[in-house]
């Protein structure tokens, strides 16, 4: 750290030594993201966002401050990393109980996806939770206002298995009643066409999100991504 505040006028070297201190204090950014891989985030995207602690603290680190690098560090990529969830939490204001309700929700779809090997219907899952249909409904709908990918929680033990939201693409029927068609092919005409494309190829496609990001040419995490943000856009525009 001396080294690239001695060298700061100079451009290159002191890029050189940035990405030095990337390549060493990686590892650190990865072990405090995995502290928080339980809790219904991809584990790319909080190895990014614990990268970007990492170079706010290379970039605001003053030697002169008496103390190790690393002791600035941690609470950088932490402080980040909590940041991340307090403000990617509920969307809308939603019922306490169904927050409270979402991740038997998560669960239970998981389990009956890994035995069954393909998604509940909502009427299995009201069966499973032990509430009626439309209860059903009302907590699928307000658990989709959870933002940043609730359904990318992972359901193995390792670290690349497969993630809950990709694993969905069956059509239900009992949901076909609660959409007005006409009102959502006007909403998916006005989408950009790559929108549109990941939307119909996931929706309507029974695609997963692997294979969409094959189809379109984008990686997985930015698919999940585009998901989310063009649901929440044709959510806006159906309720407005």
């Amino acid at each position: 750290m001396a080294a690239l505040a001695d060298h700061q006028d100079d451009e290159e070297t002191s890029a050189r030594i940035r990405d030095e201190l990337v390549r060493l204090y990686m590892p650190l950014v990865r072990r405090e993201a995995r502290r928080y891989r339980n809790r219904g985030e991809p584990m790319d995207d909080l190895y990014q966002v614990g990268m970007l602690g990492l170079m706010k603290a290379i970039k605001g680190f003053d030697p002169s401050y008496g103390k190790p690098f690393v002791a600035y560090l941690l609470p950088m990529v932490t402080g980040e990393l909590k940041r991340h969830f307090r403000d990617t939490t509920w969307a809308v204001r939603v019922p306490r109980v169904h927050q409270e309700r979402r991740s038997e929700l998560n669960r239970v779809i998981a389990e009956f996806t890994q035995k069954h090997g393909r998604t509940p219907t909502t009427r299995e899952i009201a069966d499973a939770l032990e509430m009626d249909l439309e209860s059903a409904i009302e907590l699928i709908d307000a658990s989709s206002a959870y933002s940043a990918l609730s359904l990318d929680t992972p359901f193995g033990d390792t670290e690349d298995e497969s993630a809950l939201g990709d694993t969905l693409g069956v059509a239900d029927g009992d949901l076909e009643t609660v959409v007005d068609k006409t009102s959502l092919k006007d909403a998916l005409d006005r989408l950009p066409e790559r929108e549109r494309r990941v939307i119909l190829l996931r929706f309507f496609g029974n695609k997963t999100q692997s294979e969409i990001a094959a189809d379109v040419g984008l990686s997985q995490m930015h698919v999940s991504r585009l998901l989310s943000q063009t649901l929440r856009q044709l959510r806006r525009e159906l309720l407005s």
